[in-house]
């Protein structure tokens, strides 16, 4: 069978050829492990006409030009930009959220005595924020409960530097807080003209990085927890398997990793216990 090498449909607005969405693959992969098989096709047409209007082009063919020219390293962040997905909302998998509260950071106000406990959580893509501020938001409701300080940082990283940008502002519709809990919803937000706005005290829980999994990563941890949720489903299997050794490494003993819904670590079972649905637990050093 010889390789396609016309346009989607001449009704399509840009030429878009088998050869420039192999191009785009292969550099998405490169830069970022996102792995595009042929059935992404169309969404990557989709996602990118935006950036060849953006930028004057006619065809697909130019605009992997582009990327290989000298101007490409730059492009090539707005291209992962175009091409990642970021969908997510306040509490979603809402029973992680319940585990870390009465499981996790039980734990630690329970075995931290006489002192002020320190407890690190890393937020590994972490969107528009809605991930990192549930989170915060059900930290402070734990320490309200224990009636004691602490000493708590969460941690959220995105290679997408468009969706970090967002979630620093903390802004959002009041029609994203519908899974947020009511007394959450009351403490943890403050209404303005357009929306809401996450409260100053929960915000100042959070530090928003730009990290991409794949490259080095500054921060050396421990983590108590690490939230690394529906990412490596876009990973093929070697991919994966060396992001969960990393993340094992940055877990305390006996850590915890929460994954997205569709997720499994049954590939890392001498690494990590299952230990509720998508929740594992560290194991080893």
């Amino acid at each position: 069978m010889s390789m396609r090498t016309t346009a989607l449909s001449p009704a399509d607005e840009f030429p878009f050829t088998q050869a420039d969405f192999k191009t785009i693959a292969d550099l998405v992969y490169e830069h970022s492990g996102i792995v595009l098989g042929d059935h992404k096709r169309d969404m990557v047409y989709s996602r990118l006409t935006r950036r060849l209007r953006a930028l004057r082009l006619r065809t697909f063919r130019e605009y992997c030009t582009l990327l290989h020219g000298r101007s490409g390293e730059e492009e090539i962040s707005s291209l992962i930009n175009a091409i990642t997905t970021n969908l997510t909302k306040f509490f979603r998998e809402s029973h992680h959220f319940e585990h870390l509260h009465k499981t996790v950071l039980a734990h630690i106000w329970r075995t931290t005595i006489g002192a002020k406990p320190r407890v690190r959580v890393w937020s590994a893509a972490c969107s528009t924020g809605e991930e990192p501020y549930s989170i915060a938001m059900t930290a402070m409701a734990s320490r309200r409960e224990a009636g004691r300080e602490w000493d708590f940082r969460v941690l959220a990283t995105d290679l997408d530097t468009s969706v970090l940008n967002k979630a620093m502002t903390g802004a959002y519709p009041a029609a994203a807080l519908e899974d947020v809990p009511a007394g959450m919803r009351e403490s943890g937000f403050a209404p303005t003209p357009s929306g809401v706005r996450v409260a100053p005290d929960i915000q100042a829980l959070i530090t928003f990085k730009q990290l991409n999994l794949l490259g080095p990563w500054p921060m050396r941890g421990p983590f108590d927890a690490i939230f690394c949720r529906n990412v490596m489903i876009y990973f093929d299997a070697e991919t994966k398997a060396k992001l969960v050794e990393r993340l094992h490494s940055l877990l305390k003993p006996d850590g915890w990793l929460y994954v997205g819904h569709s997720e499994s670590l049954l590939e890392q079972q001498h690494r990590f216990r299952l230990c509720g649905h998508t929740i594992y637990q560290k194991t080893g050093s």
